[in-house]
C-alpha cells in the first residue's frame, strides 16, 4: 500500500484531501499515521500487506474501538490493540430505552469524544454517552437515494444525525428531533460541520410533541417507532412515506393503526441487519394512500 506518513493528531485533517485513496484504511503506530495514496500522486514509501484479521469483532468509530456482545477477553483485547492500535477499547453491553444511552465499559486506553468519517460525512460524538448506529449504513444511503430535493422531511429519533445529514445532503429540508440534549448538542454540531445546518432545524425533546404541519417523508428509527405511529400519522396526507423500524423474529403489524388514522397504505417490508440471534432489524416503508 502506498502511503504518505502524517502525525497522528493531523490525520483529521487530511483525510479529505484528493490523494487520500478512501477505499483504504490509514494505518495508525503511536504518533504515526500512514495514509492510503491514489496512483499518481507523490508517497513516502510502500506498507507491505498485512495478514487478515482472525480476531474478536469490532468496530472502529474514529479512533476508538467499540465492542458489542459478550465482554472481550485480555488476549482479545491485545489482538485488536495491535491490529487498529486505537485510542481506547470501550466495551458496550447495551443501549437500550428512550434516549439510547449506552451501558459501556472503558477497557484498555482512553475514550470520549471523536471524530467519525463515513461515506463522506463528518460525525463528531462521545460513544461513551450517545449511540453511534454504524450497521445502518447501507440503510443511510436507502434513505439518501429515496429522498427527493425539496421534501419535507421529519427525523423523529434523529440521534447524532445518522439519517437527518444525509437527507439533507441530498436536498431535502429536515425537522430533526431527538430527546436526548447530549446528542441533540452532537446533532447541530454535526448538521455545521457538513455544511447543512440551513436545510436542518433541530428540535430537542419528545418527538410527539414536537410534530407539526404536515411532511413529505418520515422517518422512525427507532426499535419503539410502531408506538409512535399514530402520532406521526397525523402529520401525513395522501402521498407520504413512513419509515417505520423496529427489531424481533418478525415485524410488528401496523396496518390496524394507519387504517383507524383514515389511510390506505401500500407497505413494504425490509430486512435491515441481524439484531441478535433469532432477531432482525426490521423498516416497513409505509406510503399513505
Amino acid at each position: 500500500m502506498q502511503v504518505r506518513e502524517v502525525q497522528r493528531e493531523f490525520l483529521k485533517f487530511v483525510i479529505g484531501e484528493d490523494w487520500v485513496d478512501t477505499a483504504r484504511r490509514p494505518y495508525v503506530e503511536g504518533s504515526r499515521a500512514f495514509v492510503p495514496v491514489k496512483p499518481g500522486f507523490p508517497v513516502d514509501g510502500i506498507l507491505p500487506s498485512r495478514r487478515p484479521y482472525r480476531g474478536r469483532g469490532f468496530q472502529m468509530i474514529g479512533d476508538i474501538a467499540v465492542i458489542h456482545g459478550r465482554r472481550p477477553t485480555h488476549p482479545e483485547l491485545e489482538v485488536i490493540q495491535a491490529w487498529r492500535n486505537p485510542r481506547g477499547i470501550i466495551w458496550i453491553r447495551s443501549s437500550e430505552g428512550t434516549m439510547r444511552i449506552p451501558d459501556s465499559e472503558v477497557l484498555k486506553g482512553s475514550a470520549g469524544e471523536t471524530c467519525h468519517r463515513e461515506q463522506g460525512i463528518t460525525y463528531y460524538l462521545d460513544p461513551l454517552r450517545v449511540m453511534f448506529a454504524q450497521g445502518n449504513r447501507e440503510e443511510k444511503v436507502r434513505m439518501q437515494r429515496l429522498t427527493n430535493p425539496g421534501e419535507r422531511v421529519a427525523d423523529m429519533f434523529a440521534g447524532i444525525g445518522y439519517f437527518s445529514i444525509p437527507i439533507a445532503m441530498r436536498g431535502a429540508s429536515v425537522h430533526a428531533m431527538e430527546i436526548n440534549p447530549v446528542a441533540s448538542t452532537y446533532l447541530e454540531r454535526n448538521t455545521r460541520a457538513n455544511g447543512v445546518e440551513t436545510r436542518v432545524s433541530v428540535s430537542c425533546g419528545d418527538c410527539r410533541a414536537l410534530l407539526t404541519g404536515l411532511y413529505d417523508r418520515v422517518v422512525m428509527g427507532h426499535f419503539e417507532a410502531p408506538r409512535f405511529l399514530s402520532g406521526a400519522l397525523s402529520h401525513v396526507q395522501p402521498g407520504s412515506m413512513l419509515h417505520v423500524h423496529s427489531t424481533g423474529t418478525t415485524p410488528p403489524e401496523i396496518r390496524s393503526t394507519i387504517v383507524d388514522a383514515g389511510f390506505r397504505a401500500a407497505i413494504e417490508v425490509r430486512k435491515v441487519k441481524k439484531y441478535r440471534p433469532g432477531a432482525w432489524h426490521w423498516v416497513q416503508d409505509v406510503t399513505c394512500r
